[in-house]
């Protein structure tokens, strides 16, 4: 029943400068991940198996793949109230600008919102990875007749200073909030954790950005056009004037916020026992049926690597590597630390042939280690990529190098006997 009573709103987040060159065609939930997801399906999906069915996702930049993702993936019976909805950002008589935070996106869309009937507004991020029961989140905030709940991480003395650090009390309420804390003011900030987490050092309650609003408090927050941000200022605000609760959450939970950490998601898909868990029946990842033919794999060595739908591998050796739907990848290629995305479409058999054309995918002899390989990229014959913090930042037409990963953009050629 509780999904009945909760709207669900997903930010697209911002321009996406971070996560560039991932970002330049497509906005930050569009980005691909795990070989054939797409980042918004994760909230997408938590948001189905805690039977909430109406969502609504926020966007403004490149929203047309994200369009096109949504438009073909969620299809609800006609009978059923459920939909997804993505809003990208509009000029209304009322307002010419765009949205200048998460709140302000919020506001500018409400218009939208409340043709809808809810109690409760559940806004979430676009661009993060965990699997949660949100019904166990909306039933506390109830139980504990909250205005505001904030869904918390502990953390430890190190990361403690890159979030948003709350400080509980015995009831799970939150009395105080510090953006970001130099690390001589933690000591001040630690909060009540299980035994688990205080093993692991894990003292500190940080916000994952996820929270559920009591309607009548959204509406009445959002009259206020002098707030723009969930974070910095709409929470800090509200805590000491409204209850605001905390639910706090143990599993895995990461921010895709740039390059590294987008890499290392990926490629911890790879593990024996990833934390992110793909496989599991009860918390599914729903994306887009695409019908396509089996993998084929022919004299290649395979180690910790993860291989999407309709590819074709022929390669030496892949080695703790994420393949994404349609890959082609030609003999003798050796492809270590890598996440390539796979393709869009499949080329006609006579370009793959012909081998003065570099057709799709990675071509024959070619090495490949520490690199992003955006989709539909043509990399030729005897091509060494070799990433690594040797490598200094860099900005190519074709590739990107931040922190050592080499990424190669959407569409890039590379040609033949190429050295990065």
């Amino acid at each position: 029943m509780v999904g009945k009573k909760v709207l669900g709103i997903i930010l697209g987040g911002g321009q996406g400068s971070r996560l560039h060159p991932l970002t330049e065609t497509r906005s930050k939930p569009a980005v691909p991940i795990a070989g054939k997801y797409r980042l918004v399906d994760i909230p997408i999906s938590n948001c189905i198996n805690s039977d909430i069915k109406r969502m609504f996702v926020l966007t403004q930049f490149n929203s047309a793949s994200l369009n096109r993702h949504i438009k073909n993936t969620y299809h609800f019976s006609f009978f059923s109230s459920a939909f997804v909805d993505v809003l990208a950002a509009e000029q209304t008589p009322g307002n010419s600008t765009w949205f200048q935070g998460t709140a302000d996106a919020v506001r500018q869309s409400m218009h939208h919102f409340l043709n809808h009937d809810f109690d409760y507004a559940l806004i979430l991020s676009g661009d993060q990875l965990y699997q949660m029961d949100f019904e166990e989140m909306v039933e506390k905030h109830v139980k504990m007749n909250a205005a505001i709940s904030i869904a918390t991480i502990p953390v430890n003395a190190k990361d403690a200073t890159s979030f948003g650090i709350l400080k509980t009390n015995e009831n799970d309420e939150i009395t105080s909030f510090i953006e970001k804390p130099a690390a001589d003011l933690l000591p001040d900030w630690t909060s009540e954790v299980s035994d688990e987490m205080k093993k692991e050092g894990r003292n500190y309650l940080a916000s994952m950005g996820i929270y559920i609003f009591n309607r009548d408090l959204l509406i009445e927050l959002m009259g206020n056009p002098d707030t723009n941000d969930f974070g910095k200022e709409i929470i800090p605000q509200a805590i000491g004037k409204h209850k605001v609760a905390s639910f706090q959450y143990e599993g895995y939970w990461t921010d895709i916020g740039n390059i590294d950490s987008f890499f290392e998601a990926n490629l911890g898909l790879t593990d024996d026992f990833p934390k992110f868990d793909l496989y599991s029946t009860k918390k599914r990842i729903y994306t887009h049926a695409r019908m396509l033919p089996t993998t084929k794999i022919s004299g290649t060595v395979l180690d910790k690597t993860v291989i999407a739908d309709g590819c074709i591998i022929n390669a030496g050796k892949i080695e703790h590597s994420v393949i994404g739907v349609r890959s082609r990848i030609d003999k003798e290629s050796t492809i270590i630390n890598t996440y390539m995305m796979g393709s869009d479409y499949y080329q006609p058999l006579e370009h793959i042939v012909d081998e003065k054309i570099v057709s799709m995918g990675i071509g024959k002899r070619c090495f490949i280690k520490n690199a992003i390989l955006d989709k539909n990229c043509c990399i030729g014959n005897d091509v060494r990529i070799n990433g690594g913090k040797h490598l200094k930042d860099t900005e190519t037409n074709t590739y990107v190098i931040r922190d050592g990963i080499v990424v190669v953009k959407k569409g890039a050629l590379i040609p033949n006997g190429f050295i990065i």
